[in-house]
Order: C-alpha cells, then structure tokens, then sequence
C-alpha cells in the first residue's frame, strides 16, 4: 500500500478519500498520485464535456477544453498544496486522463504501476459527481489492485480495529494475501474475525474460527458470530457496533464460492458501510 492512486472528482466525499491517502501514504512510507478523470466526448464527435458544456471541434469548444483542463490542474495543486501541509514527507504526483471515469481510473493504474486506489462513495441515489455508487463497484470488479472506497471524514485516520468476514471454508484460504498485508501494515490494530449467519446458513464455531487464525498465522483475534438476514447488512451493523475503522473484504470472480466472496457483498457493503472498505481480487490457487 505504498504506490497509492487517489481518484478525485473534487466533491466531499473524494476529499474524504484524499484525507485518508495521506494519512496512510505517511504511514507506510508510501507515495501518492493525484487524478481526475474529464469525462471525452462520444465518438460520434459530439456531446457534452463533464460539466453540461456542448463539445464539438470548432476553436471556442477547443478553447474551453483547454480552459476546463487548467482549471482541473489547479484544483490538482490545490489538492497537492494540501498534501505537502499535511504530510510534507509524502512525495506528491498529478495527472488527468482524458476519458470516461472508470475507463481513466483503469488507464491511470496500470499506467503509474498502482498497488492501491482510493475513491470516495455515495450509496445510490446521488448523482450530482461521476463517483456515485456505480463508479466505486465498476472499480471492485474490475481494478487490478486493492480498492479502499472512503464515505465519511476521518480527520486522524487510524487503523485500530479491522473486521474481516468470511465462513472460514477452504475456499476462503485463497483470500488472504490482502488480509496479510493490512496485518503487516497495522501490526498493533485487533483483527475481528467475524461470520454472518443469514439466510438460514449453518453456523460456524469459535473453535472453527480460531483454528483457522492459527492455521494461517494472523495473529490474536476477536472471534464473532452474528445473525442477519443479510450477509451485508451484518456486517455493516458489526463494523458499526465495535467502532471499526477498516473492512477487508477479498472477492473473487469465479461463480459458485461462498457467498462471502461474491462481489455483490463486496459492492454494497462498500457503498454503505460507515468505515473505509478495502476490496480486493484473489486467483485460484
């Protein structure tokens, strides 16, 4: 979590995710590059540009697209400025991709070698930015690496208690190299260890749950069972319960695993959970 991409579209919420960036790029000696996406124009070679404005190929259109390109520079220093306030040991990078907002985060990722990108959410419903909830889970599914989606302030961010839910099955001993790096990261925060029992799944013992942490080595853990009628609203109310201050939540593409590992409950508890939700891929062994 050292080459850390924060994806901003200059709301509240992206602010929320810059704020936390620093505070972990200061923690583990990392680095950040600063983006924004000005959303292109259809192929067709008209349209409107992010914010409402007709494009086209005559010299004003053009004039304003370099207008609306040094604003966005500004801004990016502005953001910069803020970093080095902050955290003036953190090295600051900027950059803006010219496309649409998913296919530009993409693009940014691959292209600066990221190992991390932080994003601000909403739930449904808010469309005012291009972050709104459909911008966040088209990163979960499709980002290369860990995504950590931010939706609320954390002026002093500090990873103290970590929730992971699973079913603690074979299937879920594949998913933990992410888990892995937030122990190595945090070595001192709690590890909640915690399975949702809901629609009417069996449950899954203490004793389960503490063989496989020692089974896998993550440490001393706080075992918890909790009962729901949703997998993800459990653990929503849990990481609320205990004042958690990070979710990990490993997915995999494959149809058929555990319910724990669809990226469906990765999404929604990632758009509506209270704390910071890190997601990340896993391959088949």
């Amino acid at each position: 979590m050292k080459n850390i991409l924060v994806a901003t579209d200059f709301s509240s919420e992206a602010h929320h995710a810059f704020e936390v960036a620093v505070q972990l790029a200061r923690h583990t000696g990392g680095q950040l590059t600063l983006l924004h996406v000005l959303e292109t124009i259809e192929d067709s070679g008209g349209g409107f540009s992010t914010v409402g404005s007709p494009v086209g190929e005559d010299s004003i259109n053009q004039i304003f697209a370099i207008k609306l390109i040094e604003a966005t520079k500004r801004r990016l220093n502005a953001l910069a400025a803020e970093s080095l306030r902050l955290a003036p040991e953190v090295p600051v990078h900027e950059t803006v991709e010219m496309a649409r907002a998913g296919e530009g985060i993409l693009a940014a990722i691959k292209r600066h070698a990221i190992d991390l990108v932080v994003v601000g959410a909403r739930g449904h419903g808010a469309m005012e930015h291009f972050f709104v909830s459909s911008t966040a889970e088209r990163l979960i599914r499709l980002a290369p690496c860990p995504v950590l989606t931010v939706k609320h302030p954390h002026a002093a961010y500090e990873v103290k208690h970590v929730v992971f839910p699973s079913d603690f099955s074979a299937e879920a001993e594949g998913a933990l190299d992410g888990l892995r790096a937030v122990r190595a990261a945090f070595p001192e925060a709690t590890l909640h260890l915690l399975h949702v029992a809901a629609d009417s799944d069996g449950h899954v013992a203490e004793q389960q749950m503490r063989a496989f942490a020692q089974q896998h080595q993550l440490g001393e853990c706080e075992t918890t069972e909790v009962d729901a009628r949703r997998t993800s609203a459990g653990i929503e109310d849990y990481a609320k319960q205990i004042g958690a201050d990070l979710v990990v939540i490993p997915t995999h593409v494959r149809s058929g695993l555990s319910r724990f590992l669809q990226t469906s409950i990765a999404e929604t508890v990632a758009t509506h959970a209270f704390p910071p939700v890190l997601t990340y891929h896993f391959a088949d062994a």
